[in-house]
């Protein structure tokens, strides 16, 4: 037993820095499958680490936005399944009171001596079925041919309306499951860094906490020529005299909104599917900081790139919309000197950082 006991922490140079290394990236390639479940290899170094959970985190964001697509379906369909329902029965209600109408000619025929074929439609319990018959409309007056022929297309109506409901609801359902798959690969993938990281001492961990948000912060403090520390903006969750610079720079009243909104909400948590007021995503915080401007964007990375007009990178003015990765999966917005407000992930809160901490991917100004 005592020859698998580690004694010391040995430092790795040569040819067993290479072992090591091959080593750990086996482990990096085997230990999360694409729901984010696994085991790391417990010879990761800090900055594997590091660079396994970033992977994590934006495997993570790509499903979030996933998510967020099937959600505002999901939501768009039940509000039109919600709607058909509502037509199907304000046509039952007419359809019962047409009903009702042959149902007192009936009556007044019976009292006269027979009752007409053409109105026991009204006692029938198949009434769909009784009106099949080619004569019935031979054989019947004017009026009552006409309400019976009202009849007939109120329940035509009503099975396209049932038919266009069942078609919604298969859809909803297919939303909603679409929503658990996403949420399963979410959270599989969030244990899996907070697991990662939880190998990491006390101190790895802070100072993976400042590369992956002061540090950007001070980055683009630096990249600056105006205002405060955007750090300090940060803490007091203010905009500062950057943000009051921004905002006067924007190229309309919605731009400087929205870049006012996000200023105000730097420092705020990070979570995934939020849209505010305390919590965003990041096109949930596009989202709202627009939303703040009388502006309704889409909810998704995907869609809000074809929310405005494109812009190129050197065009780039406060407000814009600025996009990241190949996949379209990353967005925040521009607020000068290089740099934009974002919700990064679940490792750091909405903060100011420089855009070329990312693959820049494209930008719109929302118009």
């Amino acid at each position: 037993m005592a020859a698998h006991r580690r004694t010391r922490q040995r430092s790795i140079g040569g040819n067993t820095a290479r072992t090591a290394v091959t080593i750990a990236l086996a482990g990096a390639a085997t230990a999360t499958a694409f729901d984010g479940v696994g085991h790391a290899d417990p010879q990761l170094s800090p900055t594997q680490v590091k660079a396994k959970v970033d992977t994590l985190y934006k495997e993570a964001e790509v499903a979030t936005e996933k998510y967020n697509g099937a959600e505002e379906k999901a939501k768009t369909a039940e509000k039109h399944l919600r709607t058909l329902r509502d037509e199907a029965a304000r046509k039952e209600d007419r359809l019962n009171s047409a009903r009702e109408a042959l149902g007192s000619m009936a009556a007044a025929q019976y009292r006269s001596g027979g009752i007409d074929p053409a109105v026991q439609l009204a006692l029938s319990d198949d009434p769909d079925r009784y009106l099949d018959g080619a004569a019935f409309a031979e054989r019947v007056g004017t009026r009552q041919s006409a309400a019976v022929a009202g009849v007939r297309k109120q329940l035509r109506e009503i099975e396209q309306l049932r038919g266009a409901a069942h078609v919604e609801l298969t859809s909803l359902k297919a939303r909603q499951a679409e929503l658990k798959r996403q949420k399963k690969t979410i959270t599989g993938k969030l244990e899996a860094a907070r697991g990662l990281l939880a190998r990491l001492s006390p101190a790895e961990r802070t100072q993976y906490a400042e590369q992956s948000g002061a540090d950007g912060q001070q980055r683009a403090s630096r990249s600056s020529t105006r205002g405060p520390a955007p750090a300090t903006a940060a803490k007091t969750g203010t905009s500062g005299a950057s943000g009051a610079s921004a905002t006067k720079t924007a190229p309309n009243s919605r731009a400087a909104a929205a870049v006012a909104f996000a200023y105000a909400k730097l420092g705020s948590p990070y979570v995934w599917g939020a849209t505010g007021p305390n919590a965003f995503d990041c096109s949930g915080l596009t989202q709202a900081a627009y939303r703040s401007a009388g502006v309704s964007l889409p909810r998704t990375t995907y869609a809000q790139i074809n929310a405005g007009q494109r812009v190129t990178r050197s065009e780039l003015q406060p407000g814009d919309l600025v996009f990241f990765y190949s996949g379209i999966s990353h967005v925040g917005i521009y607020v000068g000197d290089g740099q934009m407000i974002h919700a990064p992930n679940p490792s750091a809160p909405v903060r100011l950082a420089p855009i070329d901490q990312m693959p820049f991917a494209g930008a719109t100004r929302v118009v």
